[in-house]
């Protein structure tokens, strides 16, 4: 077969017989001498291409193979979706020199939890790169086939604290593991810790002899990391430093002798300053857990009374949380923004929840899509969804509250709102026209309101 290197190529068949397809990156530098590395790339949500070129610059520069399989989907069972990657991982493995020392896994966000699962299924995985997402059930990992994981995640994403905190469990697990965390939330992933990533895979392919040792490269990479650790220092953000200085000794152990930065992580440790800052990470991080379980609690017993009284209660804390964002101490401004995150993904995971149930309970779902417009008040699909649903039920004065709340925001697709499913009634009547036409300067019955 013949492939065009340095571009993303579509739907590749797996065979003709078989209605499924993945998407291939071949790097420039591809010569078809020897083995080549492979990621296999995961999107849950129909953006394989997308997400596929999210590693794509880092393959071309570490000489990675990419695949992303088009028909994977979150609405497929584990066990169909693990068949469907089977079949891309074989056939890519049939098309092309791969190292099957050097195969691995990775995605953003649910994604990434599949890819955690896949190596647990299929033996030839070695490792996983996983944006914004812990392991999803430690149960699931079989401790017979370790593999390196290596997260990245943001230090505004609420997912920060879980994949913390799983650090020691997958130690313990004789798990590999290394955690590269920047600056921001989910949205704000950059290419240099994707290319990080790479970097410790392969580093660690050279330590376990798959791959051979380039001593430029280490000692390039070793350079590089000790200054990043040396800035940290310097800006007094000790925390921070020992937690690079941790990670370089981990990557670099099997490499080079690190017995001095070994030494030197002492030193960090005992540190004023460094004990203060540790005291205070540590007590933040503490504080989130008890706000976490604080809103886990109470949506769950408000789902259970529909209390709609507490919508407001609800209003207020998102406007508590957003007020940390004032606050002097970056610590609790990445607190306040975590956990904005966490409670809009809790009430996206109990929608999901009663999607799932045989028997859809509609004055449930409509309560949380009340809650969702708190939590994500740019999300306009839960104010459709409301608009959409009251109407239904004749409930036409919250159908037209949510369509002012709605329109405040900047919504303004008037075409979409004039055809929301169940609004047949609703669209004719003056209210809904002189709202419409008082935020978006027209309606489409302008005679029903001037009558």
């Amino acid at each position: 077969m013949s492939f065009t290197k340095g571009r993303i190529i579509d739907s590749v068949k797996i065979k003709d017989s078989i209605s499924e397809s993945y998407n291939l990156y071949i790097p420039k530098r591809f010569d078809g001498v020897g083995k080549w590395p492979v990621l296999f790339v995961f999107s849950m949500e129909g953006k394989s291409k997308r997400v596929l070129s999210m590693f794509r610059q880092a393959a071309e520069d570490h000489r990675f193979i990419l695949a992303s399989s088009n028909n994977v989907s979150d609405s497929l069972s584990i066990s169909k979706n693990i068949l469907i990657t089977g079949r891309m991982i074989r056939n890519v493995s049939s098309v092309l020199p791969i190292d099957k020392n050097r195969a691995y896994t990775g995605g953003f966000g649910t994604g990434a939890k599949f890819a955690t699962i896949v190596p647990s299924f299929i033996k030839q995985i070695a490792g996983v790169i996983s944006i914004g997402s812990p392991v999803p059930n430690m149960e699931l990992l079989n401790t017979k086939r370790p593999y390196h994981f290596v997260g990245i995640v943001g230090n505004e994403d609420f997912n920060y604290p879980d994949m913390l905190q799983e650090k020691p469990i997958l130690g313990k697990l004789k798990f590999p593991n290394n955690l590269i965390v920047f600056d921001g939330g989910a949205k704000d992933y950059n290419s240099s810790a994707i290319n990080k990533s790479f970097e410790i895979l392969v580093l660690s392919s050279m330590a376990k002899g798959n791959l051979a040792r380039d001593e430029e490269f280490i000692m390039e990479n070793y350079t590089k990391d000790f200054q990043q650790y040396r800035g940290l220092l310097s800006k007094g953000n000790k925390y921070r430093a020992k937690e690079g200085l941790s990670q370089i000794i981990s990557v670099y152990q099997p490499l080079i002798n690190v017995d001095s930065l070994q030494d030197e992580l002492r030193t960090v440790k005992k540190h004023k300053t460094y004990k203060i800052q540790n005291r205070a990470f540590n007590n933040t991080l503490f504080q989130e857990s008890l706000i976490r379980e604080e809103f886990e609690y109470n949506l769950g017993e408000d789902i259970s009374s529909l209390n709609y009284n507490n919508l407001g209660w609800w209003n207020y804390k998102v406007g508590e949380l957003k007020k940390y964002d004032s606050k002097t101490d970056s610590l609790q401004v990445q607190m306040g923004r975590r956990l904005i995150g966490y409670l809009n993904a809790l009430v996206e995971d109990f929608i999901d929840l009663e999607k799932s149930q045989q028997l859809v309970n509609d004055e449930v779902l409509s309560y949380l899509w009340m809650i969702k417009t708190i939590t994500d008040p740019l999300d306009y699909q839960y104010y459709l969804n409301i608009i959409s649903d009251s109407s239904k039920y004749e409930d036409y004065g919250t159908a037209l509250f949510y369509l002012e709340e709605l329109l405040k925001q900047g919504y303004t697709n008037k075409e979409e709102l004039y055809s929301l499913e169940d609004t047949a009634l609703l669209r004719i009547m003056p209210e809904f026209n002189s709202v419409v036409n008082k935020y978006l300067k027209s309606s489409r019955y302008d005679r029903i309101i001037e009558k």
